[in-house]
């Protein structure tokens, strides 16, 4: 797994509109994944209701998270996982840029569905991996 910089994440995350002390890597990224994925859960209703302007301002959350998850990936040392991950970051914000512009639902149904696969995947890493030094 590549090294994370939570500083970087959790910078983008308190803008985003959460408060968060200090946390484990780890957990750091399970919140940051959590968040996107409820922000565009909420900025989907905002879109079904037609509340355009508390639409775009969930959506511009979840993409400031994932910028934030996309500012922690260590290239140096995450190869490619890290390079993987840095293109699907830029896809998912291009795509909820998209789904803001022509109020398309399916799209945040894609890109929440990409963001659980990534969540999922982290939340089985075994916590003796987690403790291992970088």
């Amino acid at each position: 797994m590549s090294q994370f910089n939570p500083r970087n994440a959790m910078q983008q995350y308190t803008q985003a509109g959460t408060q968060v002390a200090d946390v484990e890597p780890y957990r750091c990224v399970q919140m940051l994944l959590q968040g996107a994925m409820d922000r565009i859960a909420i900025a989907k209703g905002h879109m079904q209701r037609k509340e355009i302007r508390q639409k775009g301002e969930f959506i511009s959350k979840a993409i400031s998270i994932i910028d934030g998850l996309q500012a922690g990936l260590d290239r140096e040392s995450g190869g490619a996982i890290a390079g993987n991950l840095d293109g699907l970051y830029e896809y998912m914000q291009r795509q909820l840029l998209k789904a803001n512009l022509e109020n398309d639902e399916t799209v945040l149904d894609e890109i929440a569905g990409l963001l659980a696969n990534i969540k999922e995947a982290w939340d089985a890493i075994p916590d003796a991996a987690k403790r291992l030094p970088a």
